[in-house]
């Protein structure tokens, strides 16, 4: 199985994010998930990458060509797609993925996970998606969510698409049991 994660360029104020990218690459190199991420060596998706390769982990990154030449590309992974534009990497990412976990992070992680989000609405894949909570981040959004529920401009049954948990091997389980990804645990993804 590969999970891509989204998350951010930035580290972030609290040690709490740090520590949560580690923990989730070290969590995914021990239960043998490939992580799929945005190929940057800075911020949490530095530590992540960092992480995971350290666990001994594999680690697939993809980045446009942009970020490349501006030296922010992770020169360490297992493997670096290299593509020509965002669009072409979030394409690629969800592509090469099974399941979607978004770590805090800023606008670009949050634009990201809404894209699958919708994607996930309007039926063009069925891969669960999972909100990694650290230290309440996303607590706002989701009660946003609700209310946008409650306005009648998100199905109740879309809201709960969003796998919500504080622990790493909390979402995990939850991925094992949701009913979008069964077949996709019992079957090894192909590339």
């Amino acid at each position: 199985m590969r999970v891509c994660v989204f998350c951010g360029s930035s580290p972030g104020t609290r040690p709490g994010y740090r520590a949560a990218a580690e923990h989730v690459g070290q969590t995914f190199a021990e239960r043998g998930i490939g992580l799929v991420y945005g190929g940057a060596s800075a911020g949490t998706m530095g530590i992540l990458a960092d992480a995971t390769l350290a666990a001994g982990g594999r680690v697939t990154g993809v980045i446009p060509r942009a970020l490349v030449d501006r030296e922010v590309a992770h020169s360490g992974l297992s493997d670096l797609r290299v593509v020509a534009d965002l669009h072409e990497r979030k394409a690629t990412m969800a592509s090469l993925a099974d399941a979607f976990l978004v770590l805090p992070g800023g606008a670009g992680t949050l634009e990201e996970l809404f894209e699958v989000f919708t994607w996930a609405q309007l039926g063009l894949h069925r891969k669960p998606i999972a909100l990694l909570d650290v230290d309440g981040y996303y607590q706002p959004m989701l009660r946003f969510l609700d209310h946008m529920a409650t306005e009648g401009f998100l199905r109740p049954e879309y809201r709960e698409m969003l796998i919500v948990d504080t622990d790493v091997a909390g979402v995990l389980d939850r991925y094992a049991n949701h009913e979008i990804s069964r077949e996709m645990w019992s079957s090894e993804h192909t590339e």
